[in-house]
């Protein structure tokens, strides 16, 4: 028990970040993509209420290329178990796209570990002139016991080129 204590992080050395203020556990505070040929483009999370702009803030893939996606978060007060990513991605109203990405279990962050990070798999991004225009998805953010930590609306087109 106390090997698998270790490694979720609990009963070692740091001081616990928790903010007693935030009765949140878990605070996704970044989702970034990661494509060659451009910067990585970021969606900041991290305000409260940010996430209700980025419906009206599409940006641009390129189609056929490959890009990844990054999430940064934190957990506070106590283990989050089984977090895992939902995406589905919509054109002209039909669904296109449902994807799922595991992230794991992880313990409260200390100041040796002050977020988390976790790489999702490499995807290709549709290609040809049908593919091209534009998109809306809708990303949640859920553990095992189904609570929803985060779940926002953003919109991205697929282009010819950047």
């Amino acid at each position: 028990m106390t090997r698998y204590k270790q490694s979720l992080g609990l009963g070692g050395a740091g001081k616990d970040l928790s903010d007693p203020n935030d009765p949140r556990h878990c605070i996704i505070l970044s989702l970034t993509m990661d494509s060659e040929g451009r910067p990585p483009v970021t969606i900041d999370l991290s305000a409260k209420g940010s996430e209700t702009t980025l419906k009206d803030k599409p940006f641009k893939i390129k189609e056929g290329s490959k890009f990844s996606m990054t999430a940064k978060f934190k957990v506070q007060h106590e283990i989050l178990s089984g977090l895992h990513y939902v995406q589905i991605v919509k054109r002209k109203g039909i669904r296109v796209s449902k994807d799922q990405e595991m992230i794991g279990s992880y313990a409260p962050n200390t100041d040796q570990t002050p977020f988390y990070t976790k790489k999702f798999a490499e995807e290709d991004a549709p290609s040809g002139m049908i593919a091209r225009g534009h998109y809306t998805a809708v990303s949640t953010f859920v553990d095992d016991d189904k609570k929803r930590h985060l779940e926002f609306e953003w919109s991205f087109d697929i282009a010819k080129d950047w």
